[in-house]
């Protein structure tokens, strides 16, 4: 059951990129299927199946690197107004020019937005002092010439290209905001795709939307244009994410499923610690995003081995198609004559008790019908857009700890595998209800402890700010497992999907609290620190699934919710882990 418990929470992308329309299927509480006896005939855990999951976890690597990307192509250089035209002529010193040029502010620093309408020349005389406060304080003006910025410590960035600062500063925050919405939307085109058309085609299309858009963004000419290819890259993620996991899931028995996944997994969190690396050595945003991006290209080309999902095409009434790709599983893995046994009917045979599943028609709005469901949609709704608001919050804005920012980020990636160890372990035997409350509740704390300490703790800053992305990351893997057991098979999907989508408001709004700190300093830390409380307070009042069975109907929900409830049988245990499993498929 850890290991379970583990390998769902692994695939936070934001984490993430939920699409569980068409995924009733595997979810609806069962012993094992039927259609893995067919599996398991072709050679469940055969060559194919490796080479299969290790091409199709490699793309992985790289989607961290598209979803955290905008650390380091949106980095903020050290900057200040350009010097005077006419001083370009004196043989004037750097440090004279900037001194006579551009104000100083409280903590002794160039002012950022504004300069002196005209040379203070009397500042190049011993002991002078700045003449911007007080009654004779010299005029100031905008930056009308623009901006010179300090790239010692980075190459370009599209701040710098465009300059994104000052007034315009809130440009760099709609970058994200911008790809984020690409990611919504692309979970719901996506994931409504893929139940029509296949898992592999879309799969082929994402790969490539993602290496022209992201190729696209390298090249572009205005900031207009980079968001408009930064949208397509963010729903090209969620049509890999969707996919990926779908075609992993449902070419692999079920009892491999959480080992698979669990490793699978590990790749994003590596991705994060490989973006570190690979941002270090190429410093100009433009080649970076390229070196992220020119992948993509190769992942399309041998994309085109994949075999489509079996499990799908008899699902979509294309038997033949199905057989033939078993078959051609069974011929790789050394199954020939076990592969010719498999015809049309006893394929239908197999795959009745899935069919039976997905009849029946439900929608959102069942979701929000019954007292019970309406409470609990409520209060999960609350855990996952805090959840996703607070991570992006941490995650997209490492600059503001004061530490290198390639360090912070090795630091912010590794820091995912021990919280998730440690949820899980909670989550198993304190229960899901405070592991989630807990998580939530202390990430929040630390966040806002950390609006005390002065800017120059720096070492403080960062391990509080540590602790309180691990304790979302926790949350996250909570979320995935405490949510699909809350509820009922028959609207598993609409409720998945409707809590997902609160996950990408909540990315989406993330990066825009930021700009409130140009108005008060410490609003945005108070914002994402209050937001994860409250909804870990919220979670308290959820009901606790741990050793339940999972809830088949609506009235299920609501006699739990009246307290009739029983403990889980064997039966039901071997369920559970097989729906675990399934959330694989969900996650991106």
């Amino acid at each position: 059951m850890p290991f379970a418990l583990l390998s769902l929470a692994l695939l936070v992308f934001s984490p993430q990129v939920l699409e569980p329309r068409s995924l009733l299927k595997e979810l609806c509480p069962r012993r094992p299927m039927a259609f893995g006896d067919l599996l398991e005939q072709v050679g469940g855990t055969g060559r194919f199946q490796v080479l299969h999951v290790t091409l199709l976890s490699i793309p992985v690597l790289m989607l961290a690197s598209h979803n955290l990307l905008q650390n380091f192509v949106a980095a903020v250089p050290a900057h200040y107004c350009s010097l005077h035209a006419n001083l370009s002529h004196l043989q004037l010193s750097p440090e004279e020019a900037l001194q006579v040029t551009v104000p100083l502010d409280p903590k002794g620093r160039p002012q950022r937005c504004r300069r002196y309408a005209a040379p203070q020349w009397h500042l190049l005389a011993e002991n002078a002092s700045d003449g911007a406060e007080g009654p004779g304080a010299a005029e100031l003006q905008g930056c009308a010439d623009g901006w010179s910025y300090n790239m010692s410590d980075m190459g370009s960035t599209i701040v710098s290209d465009w300059d994104l600062v000052c007034d315009l500063r809130s440009l760099k925050e709609m970058g994200q905001t911008v790809y984020m919405g690409g990611v919504l939307v692309g979970a719901l085109v996506f994931g409504a795709l893929s139940d029509k058309y296949g898992r592999r085609i879309l799969l082929l299309i994402s790969y490539l939307l993602m290496a022209v858009s992201g190729t696209c963004v390298a090249y572009s000419t205005s900031f207009s244009y980079y968001c408009l290819f930064r949208f397509g890259c963010g729903m090209a993620l969620s049509g890999l994410g969707l996919n990926t996991f779908s075609l992993i899931v449902e070419w692999i028995p079920t009892r491999v499923r959480t080992v698979v996944g669990t490793a699978t997994g590990y790749c994003y969190t590596v991705g994060q610690l490989l973006l570190a690396v690979i941002a270090y050595f190429i410093r100009d945003w433009r080649w970076l995003t390229l070196a992220v991006s020119l992948p993509f290209y190769v992942f399309f080309l041998y994309s085109w081995w994949f075999h489509e999902s079996s499990r799908w095409l008899a699902l979509s009434n294309r038997p033949e198609q199905a057989i033939k790709n078993l078959q051609s599983v069974g011929r790789f893995n050394g199954r020939h004559e076990e592969a010719e046994k498999i015809d049309v009917k006893r394929l239908e045979e197999s795959m009745k008790k899935e069919m039976s599943c997905t009849q029946g028609s439900h929608t959102v709005l069942d979701l929000f019908r019954t007292p019970v469901m309406r409470r609990m949609t409520l209060f999960l709704s609350a855990v996952w857009l805090s959840t996703s608001f607070a991570y992006y919050g941490l995650a997209m804005d490492l600059q503001k700890f004061g530490v290198d920012i390639y360090l912070i980020q090795v630091i912010f990636g590794a820091v995912d595998i021990p919280a998730k160890v440690v949820i899980t372990v909670s989550m198993s035997f304190l229960g899901r209800r405070p592991s989630q409350a807990g998580a939530l509740i202390i990430a929040g704390i630390t966040i806002l402890i950390n609006l005390l300490v002065p800017y120059d703790k720096q070492t403080i800053r960062t391990c509080l700010a540590v602790v309180g992305k691990g304790c979302l990351a926790a949350s996250f893997n909570c979320c995935f497992l405490y949510s699909g057991e809350l509820y009922p098979t028959i609207i598993r999907q609409n409720g998945m999907g409707w809590v997902s989508m609160m996950a990408r408001v909540g990315a989406m709004l993330a990066p825009m609290v930021l700009l409130t700190g140009d108005h008060l300093p410490w609003l945005p830390g108070l914002i994402y620190g209050g937001a994860p409380i409250v909804s870990g307070v919220a979670a308290v009042f959820l009901p606790e699934t741990l050793g339940t069975p999972l809830p088949d109907s609506i009235q299920d929900v609501e006699d739990r919710g009246s307290g009739k409830s029983s403990k889980m049988s064997a039966r039901e245990t071997i369920m559970l882990q097989d729906t675990e499993g399934s959330f694989l498929k969900q996650a991106a």
